[in-house]
């Protein structure tokens, strides 16, 4: 991915650098987008607002950095962005002039320009697939990282520039399914009837465990082992034909399961350009693999049909079992291709959890030997699991979460907890409002700051505090900012003076808000969402450090509407990043 210089205020320096460097020696070749990607900030606050490193330089010049530098600050001669510059080791170090940078970023953030910059020189048609639950199981708290991590990352690399589509891809078939209906048609019979009062999707689920729990009881009784493996065959069969009573019951419970996921969904503000069904490509994955077996990619071993991919270690590939049905990677095969060709992406991203690793190694291995060029197009984008605190999640255990169920009891804490002091000052409707959109900032953020390789262990209590790295945390800083500049009246046209700000907290906070689309782009090249949760929560503790040092309202004009102003732009880039989270950020807490 190319990088284009963003960020105004450092493209004109590194452009000012640039050009100062052949003052130095003609056998420098450097261009200003590199010198761009030079400037870093210093590791203390005092030693300057940017750093440009001069390690690289010294190949040409036969010079040490430390040297460099000092040459390289003679050299550069003045610029009015610049106050100060001084030589500290290999790195040349720049203080910036505040009473010019700062009308440059605040300018450029109220007027919407800050957030509509590109981020790459080189946008992309990229889909992103994420969510991908199984039908007729529980929908639980475990699902929500791969939905918040999805989501994030489409935001992101639509605010970057990308022309972005989305898709999920349901599990509407398999042995899970025969499972729960042969559990269903065994203990309710057919026509299936649904006990009163229950949410069916949620049913579907319980019963999915029920079924687990009675077929592994009977494994040791062969005889009932062999009948239940004979009708499960034969569940399977009935869905593969598309026909007789269990397909039937099929179709209906499968809505079930749909409607239930459009629930998540919607609480989520969650929403795709296209789902992709398991079920859809179960038939025509199959002619698929016939097709190229023919043409001799495909070889016989066992029984079954596949490609050895030991040379690339891989083991071997199965796309068709003994009995002729085709495996997940079967399908993954015909879903890639089926993707480039319906919407003519240029990218293709899988959001899924590490555990299917080698499975989509040998997928794109396949793709890519049976010719499909665009199989280097294809990232597979890993995360690890959720637990909670006693360890991880199964539905065919039964000892998870219900997503629903959890939401519910989150907005009943979050009522009780926080927003029951605001009854008969709030309508109920503006207080059960900001219960969900705290529920749901404390669940998208808590899926989305840890790294995507680690673990993540659900806590609702500590998800929720407003002193911690938690989404109520950001939202509430938001929310006391816009209760901050309603108070004092903020006013866009208010006369304000840059230079009157000199206290570490104000400049910190400018310089912090001015690397947001840095931290942006970042978050979109490495495909990590939780970069930018770090950022969001170091800017909260700057503006709550800012707050604390900073008067504002007993300031004196025009160093009062200064830091309103600042307060203010804050807000709006702590709501523009809870934005590319998929977290509203409400206006009262």
């Amino acid at each position: 991915m190319t990088i284009v210089m963003h960020n105004k205020i450092f493209k004109s320096i590194s452009e000012w650098i640039q050009k100062s460097l052949t003052n130095l020696s003609s056998d420098i070749e450097m261009s200003s987008s590199e010198v761009y990607r030079l400037l870093t900030p210093p590791p203390k606050e005092d030693m300057g607002h940017l750093a440009f490193a001069c390690f690289p330089l010294a190949k040409a010049l036969k010079k040490g950095p430390p040297l460099i530098a000092k040459e390289l600050a003679d050299v550069l001669g003045e610029h009015d962005l610049v106050e100060k510059i001084v030589p500290m080791g290999p790195y040349l170090n720049f203080f910036l002039n505040i009473s010019r940078v700062g009308p440059l970023i605040s300018n450029a953030i109220i007027s919407n320009d800050f957030f509509k910059a590109s981020l790459i020189e080189e946008p992309k048609k990229t889909m992103i697939e994420y969510s991908q639950p199984n039908t007729h199981k529980v929908l639980h708290v475990g699902h929500m990282r791969n939905l918040c991590l999805g989501n994030a990352l489409a935001r992101i690399y639509k605010y970057a520039g990308h022309e972005v589509i989305t898709a999920t891809y349901p599990g509407d078939v398999g042995t899970h399914v025969a499972k729960c209906l042969w559990y269903v048609e065994k203990e309710y019979g057919f026509p299936l009837s649904v006990p009163e009062g229950v949410e069916k999707g949620q049913w579907l689920g319980e019963i999915y465990t029920k079924a687990t729990e009675r077929l592994e009881s009977e494994k040791e009784d062969e005889e009932k082992f062999n009948q239940n493996k004979t009708e499960l065959t034969e569940i399977l069969k009935q869905l593969h034909d598309r026909s007789g009573n269990f397909y039937n019951v099929w179709k209906t419970t499968r809505e079930w399961s749909l409607d239930l996921m459009k629930q998540a969904y919607s609480w989520a503000d969650v929403s795709f350009d296209r789902w992709f069904y398991e079920s859809e490509m179960d038939e025509p994955s199959v002619k698929l693999v016939k097709e190229y077996q023919q043409k001799g990619l495909f070889v016989e071993d066992q029984g079954a049909i596949g490609v050895d991919l030991s040379e690339h270690k891989l083991g071997f590939c199965i796309v068709l079992k003994s009995d002729g049905t085709g495996m997940y990677s079967t399908k993954d095969i015909l879903l890639a291709k089926r993707k480039f060709e319906e919407f003519k992406i240029e990218k293709n991203i899988y959001v899924v959890d590490d555990r299917q690793s080698h499975h989509f190694k040998q997928v794109f291995k396949v793709l890519e030997l049976m010719g499909f060029d665009q199989a280097k197009d294809c990232h597979h984008l890993q995360y690890n699991v959720v637990e909670l605190p006693d360890g991880a999640m199964s539905s065919r255990k039964g000892n998870i979460i219900p997503l629903m169920e959890l939401i519910h009891q989150m907005e009943k804490m979050i009522k009780e907890n926080y927003l029951k002091k605001y009854e008969g000052e709030w309508s109920d409707e503006d207080i059960e409002k900001t219960a969900k959109m705290i529920a749901n900032g404390a669940i998208k953020y808590g899926m989305i700051r840890v790294d995507n390789i680690r673990k993540i262990v659900f806590d609702m209590d500590e998800w929720l505090k407003l002193d911690g790295d938690t989404g109520p945390y950001l939202q509430y800083v938001y929310a006391r900012i816009a209760s901050l500049c309603k108070k004092l009246k903020f006013n866009e046209s208010a006369d304000v003076d840059w230079s009157t700000l000199e206290k570490a907290q104000e400049i910190n906070l400018l310089l912090k808000i001015n690397s947001f689309n840095g931290i942006v782009e970042q978050s979109c090249q490495g495909l990590k969402p939780s970069s930018l949760c770090t950022y969001l929560f170091e800017l909260g503790k700057l503006f709550n450090s800012f707050y604390a040092e900073c008067p504002i309202g007993s300031a004196q004009s025009p160093l009062k509407e200064t830091r309103l102003l600042l307060a203010h732009i804050t807000g709006l880039i702590m709501k523009q990043g809870l934005d590319l989270l998929g977290i509203e950020a409400p206006e009262r807490m």
